[in-house]
């Protein structure tokens, strides 16, 4: 088992394979969407790391992603995996494409409309993207006490990162919401850490983390992150 509270600096493949076969509680993870060379967000065309990989092979890549994350997984665990329905060359491509050939199974579809658009108006301004509860076992339940529906609007996970160091990072809330509604949860593992959300939501509810990046820079960002954060809260973990 690799050290808990901790970001590895690893290819998320070597990292996923150097944890125990049902070691994980809870998976939460936004995996890099492959938009290509530029993409919009708003009005704007970002380009912040390379995203830009054969559809086919970055498919083929999430496939290995999701199957290795069903393996450390517990038989009771759940994941929350963010994507999104792209648009590459005029054709819609939905994350389906390959979710539905790994070995989860599909709980549930969440919407979350984080008016993250481009203005292009050749279609329907898209302003959503997808939060894909999967689990081993189709009798996993989780507990609503939130009391919510399938559809998050901006105002309950509200986008954060646009104008950051880190262009593309879910809100907090969003972890702390799927981490309360999970059971288990003790031991929550993002493979694609990025600026550290994960890992400050779980410490948020003083759970454990395990996290996995490849950058540097990211690297960095998320460990500052954390210490902020636990030095604002006294928290000794």
């Amino acid at each position: 088992m690799l050290e808990k509270n901790t970001i590895h600096k690893i290819d998320v493949i070597n990292g996923l394979k150097k944890l125990d076969t049902g070691s994980i509680d809870l998976i939460i993870t936004s995996p890099p969407y492959n938009l290509g060379s530029d993409h919009h967000t708003g009005t704007k065309k970002t380009n912040t790391y390379f995203d830009n990989m054969d559809e086919n092979q970055y498919q083929e890549w999430q496939l290995e992603v999701l199957n290795e994350c069903c393996r450390v997984l517990k038989d009771e665990g759940s994941m929350f995996y963010n994507h999104k329905n792209r648009i590459k060359n005029g054709t819609q491509i939905t994350p389906y494409s390959w979710i539905l050939k790994s070995s989860f199974n599909v709980k549930q579809e969440l919407v979350w409309i984080n008016r993250s658009q481009n203005f292009d108006k050749i279609r329907f301004y898209p302003w959503t993207e997808r939060v894909y509860w999967l689990t081993k076992n189709p009798k996993t339940k989780l507990k609503n006490t939130l009391n919510k529906n399938d559809v998050f609007d901006w105002n309950e996970w509200k986008p954060v990162g646009t104008k950051g160091e880190h262009k593309r990072a879910f809100p907090v809330k969003m972890v702390t919401d799927l981490i309360e509604v999970s059971t288990p949860n003790d031991i929550i593992l993002d493979p694609f850490m990025g600026s550290g959300t994960v890992a400050i939501g779980a410490l948020t509810l003083q759970k454990s983390y395990i996290g996995f990046e490849i950058s540097d820079e990211y690297v960095e960002l998320s460990n500052k992150r954390i210490e902020d954060f636990k030095s604002q809260l006294s928290l000794d973990f």
